[in-house]
């Protein structure tokens, strides 16, 4: 829920469905952060929020900023948006320093860190290495996409990071993913969590209910990571 034009009311009725459909978690604007906490108190839905979003391209200094800011506001799981003009430039050793300047901050925190790649601006090779620096880093994720960008998540690029990671670091689809068709494609991949946006969400968790009653294979990963 990242649309910089939802109002309050709009971004509480699309947390209201995550908690409906028990999502892992609700992704929302820092903004709307203290919004969400108050509405997933209680639940099984934990709050995370995106940092340098949707370019990435603050400086290292104002992303650490943000992180701290977001670490002492209570949430669980941050996800970063990767300085991906700095990738394809293959700077990467500004690369590893943007992403460790953050990790310093939810590391000891206990906050998950989701690292955004943006890979529909990015080439297999880029996103691979990227990928091996978010591992080197101590990040607990690596994710396709911040939906603001020239396209979602693709087999190809899902492909790279799992390679690259080696069981190393949790994979993340996001962006493009709005049917059980497409949810089951990442999660047989090896994926351990989607990016699902609210509008989205009914209808894959519907298929996934309707696949369970009748015997089909579980749509879930096996842990929730």
């Amino acid at each position: 829920m990242l649309k910089p034009e939802l109002t309050q009311t709009e971004a509480a009725q699309e947390i209201e469905v995550g908690l409906r459909y028990s999502v892992f978690s609700v992704c929302v604007r820092p903004a709307d952060i203290r919004l969400a906490q108050d509405l997933c108190r209680g639940s099984q839905t934990s709050v995370s929020c995106v940092l340098g979003f949707p370019h990435g391209t603050l400086v290292s200094e104002s992303k650490v900023d943000e992180a701290q800011r977001y670490a002492n506001l209570g949430v669980t799981e941050i996800d970063m948006v990767a300085n991906y003009g700095l990738i394809l430039s293959e700077q990467w050793q500004r690369v590893h320093e943007d992403m460790a300047a953050v990790a310093r901050i939810t590391r000891p925190a206990r906050i998950l860190l989701k690292v955004i790649l943006e890979t529909s601006a990015l080439k297999l090779e880029h996103i691979a290495r990227a990928t091996e620096i978010a591992v080197d880093i101590g990040a607990d994720f690596v994710k396709t996409s911040t939906g603001f960008g020239s396209g979602g998540a693709t087999e190809e690029a899902v492909r790279a990071m799992l390679a690259a990671g080696r069981d190393r670091i949790g994979v993340k689809a996001s962006g493009g993913i709005r049917d059980y068709r497409r949810a089951r494609l990442f999660i047989d991949l090896g994926c351990k969590r989607l990016g699902v946006g609210s509008a989205s969400t009914p209808a894959i968790c519907e298929a996934v209910a309707a696949v369970n009653a009748v015997g089909g294979v579980h749509a879930e990963p096996q842990n929730r990571y």
